[in-house]
């Protein structure tokens, strides 16, 4: 069986923990794999581990571990549906789902600004999860920024075994019907 690997990249409210919900759910033998839920675990469980300034390795410690155990002990797709904007961190991750015998996926989030910071509105998220900003509004500013700065953010042709991009809502189901097309084919190989 070929496993899949799917990495979501995109700004804050664009839906990628939804679409990696709504994915998990309809691959079936998937688990979705979301770093927001390990900063809750540790800020709600752990708090006096979690630094206040510089990285948060222990939530990156987290996260690898549970990638690792789901990687080496499990048959299951994984779905990582973190922003993974940085192109460098995302070709090393891509990098290891390749040797570790994965197809890999990008699912770039295209999300006009103004339908993002709706949902911020409209979300009303827990921003306690937030170590160095205030709101997701500060969250989306930065992202705004890096974006501006150069290439590198947006997911480009050849970085992963296949891209899709999703700009808007009915792209969302072409691009998991795509996805569960290229798990059967696996299935059968």
């Amino acid at each position: 069986m070929n496993r899949l690997a799917v990495i979501t990249v995109g700004k804050t409210h664009s839906g990628k923990t939804t679409f990696a919900k709504t994915l998990e759910r309809r691959l079936g033998n998937a688990i979705a794999i979301d770093q927001d839920n390990h900063a809750e675990i540790l800020r709600s469980y752990y708090p006096a581990l979690v630094p206040k300034q510089g990285a948060n390795a222990i939530k990156y410690a987290l996260t690898q571990t549970i990638v690792d155990h789901a990687v080496d002990h499990s048959y299951c797709h994984i779905i990582l549906c973190n922003a993974n904007r940085n192109r460098k961190g995302r070709l090393k991750l891509l990098e290891f789902y390749q040797s570790k015998g994965f197809t890999t996926i990008l699912v770039n989030f295209d999300i006009a600004e103004d339908v993002l910071e709706a949902r911020i509105d409209q979300a009303g998220r827990d921003t306690s999860i937030l170590r160095t900003v205030a709101s997701f509004y500060d969250v989306l500013e930065r992202q705004r920024a890096e974006s501006l700065e150069g290439p590198g953010v947006t997911p480009a042709p050849g970085e992963a075994d296949y891209l899709f991009t999703v700009a808007n809502e009915q792209q969302i189901e072409a691009a998991i019907s795509a996805i569960r097309k290229l798990a059967a084919r696996g299935e059968s190989s």
